[in-house]
């Protein structure tokens, strides 16, 4: 005989208790205890029967009380309904006696109280039936099957199951997973990564695409090698370069080209006319990421009203492989400093050409307080 699994349907003996196929818990309704006699449903209770109604009195004589109903019969096993007893007849009036003489009149005797009814007896129901607690039957040596024994309980199960009959523990329980050498337990090794999965590799592809890139845009295209240098300008410092000679096509007397890099902005170099050029050349090529310009004749804004100063000018960039660069720089008709930002590499020579200027009504020279060149460091 089979307990079939209520969870897969797999076909079990009677003597397990768990499914071989899912380690379901078969439970105890399936098996029914041996030699147990099978429940009766209980019988319907019998209607019972009405009580008899007392005889009426009679003022005239006492009347004897009804004789009590007869007691029924005590039920059997699904009995018939007993029959109704129905009320006895009242008993015919005795004639009246003859009229006895007058006597003194007496008491009247307390008249008996009736007796009550007995209360028929109705049919008993039987007992509801109790099912006994199954109880744990302990296979004997010869019952137990052969095959594989429970690696965790010993009990032996037939070949094919897959979990203990007895306690539901897999039979073939998964081989565990090797140590792992030392080094895996030490950073960055021991990060888990799934074996297949590829990501380690996508990795190490993506990281060599973008190197290559980075190479790719700084050796051979110049767009590339723009940015990272434009980059580096601005996270790097900045530090002055003093030309190694200073010469104009013209200057004013007093004010020669020399005095536009002295230092100070209160000498300034005198040009006659618009047009004039201020050149300044460099011992060793450098990366020009700045010039920084002083117009007017003082700092001063009362003294700088005075003299005539350039307001536009041209400069031309040469560098060491005979390349040149062109730049305009708008310069504000008020004192202080003004700065032009570029980056240039290998610079050897700059020169600075007005094209336009302020205040030259009283024929005063063009005057440039100072000229500043500054390399990346």
């Amino acid at each position: 005989m089979t307990r079939p699994c209520p969870s897969c349907g797999a076909a079990n003996a009677e003597d397990e208790d768990f499914c071989g196929s899912c380690g379901t818990y078969l439970g105890w309704s399936s098996r029914a205890r041996p030699g147990a006699p099978a429940p009766e449903p209980p019988a319907a209770p019998d209607t019972p029967a009405p009580a008899p109604a007392p005889a009426p009195e009679r003022r005239t004589a006492p009347i004897p009380a009804a004789p009590p109903a007869p007691a029924a019969p005590e039920p059997e096993p699904r009995p018939a309904p007993a029959p109704v007893p129905q009320p006895a007849p009242d008993p015919a009036p005795e004639p009246e006696p003859a009229p006895a003489p007058v006597q003194p009149a007496q008491p009247r005797p307390p008249e008996p109280e009736p007796e009550p009814a007995e209360e028929p007896v109705g049919a008993v129901l039987p007992g509801v039936p109790i099912v006994a607690r199954p109880t744990v039957r302990t296979a004997s040596a010869d019952e137990e099957p052969d095959g594989e024994p429970c690696p965790s309980c010993g009990t032996n199960n037939r070949p094919g199951r897959t979990f203990c009959r007895n306690c539901a523990e897999p039979l073939k329980p998964r081989d565990q997973a090797a140590p792992l050498p030392w080094w895996r337990t030490r950073w960055p090794f021991n990060r888990r990564v799934r074996a297949g999965s590829g990501r380690l590799l996508r990795g190490c592809l993506i990281a060599l695409v973008i190197a290559g890139l980075l190479v790719a845009g700084f050796l051979l295209v110049p767009a590339g090698r723009y940015v990272v240098e434009d980059v580096r300008d601005k996270l790097g410092g900045t530090g002055e370069v003093s030309p190694l000679h200073v010469s104009a096509n013209a200057s004013a007397p007093g004010h020669p080209a020399k005095a536009a890099t002295d230092g100070v902005t209160n000498t300034y170099w005198g040009a006659p006319k618009k047009g004039d050029a201020l050149t300044a050349e460099f011992e060793d090529p450098f990366r020009l990421v700045g010039v920084t310009v002083h117009t007017g004749v003082s700092t001063k804004a009362e003294t700088f009203q005075k003299g005539a100063r350039p307001t536009r000018a041209d400069l031309t960039i040469t560098t060491k492989d005979g390349k040149t660069h062109e730049k305009t720089m708008t310069l504000a008709d008020k004192p202080g400093e003004q700065t032009l930002r570029m980056g240039i590499s290998d610079v050897v020579k700059v020169r600075f050409t007005i094209r336009e200027a302020a205040g030259q009504t009283n024929g005063h020279p063009i005057a440039l307080g100072e000229i500043e060149y500054f390399k990346r460091t």
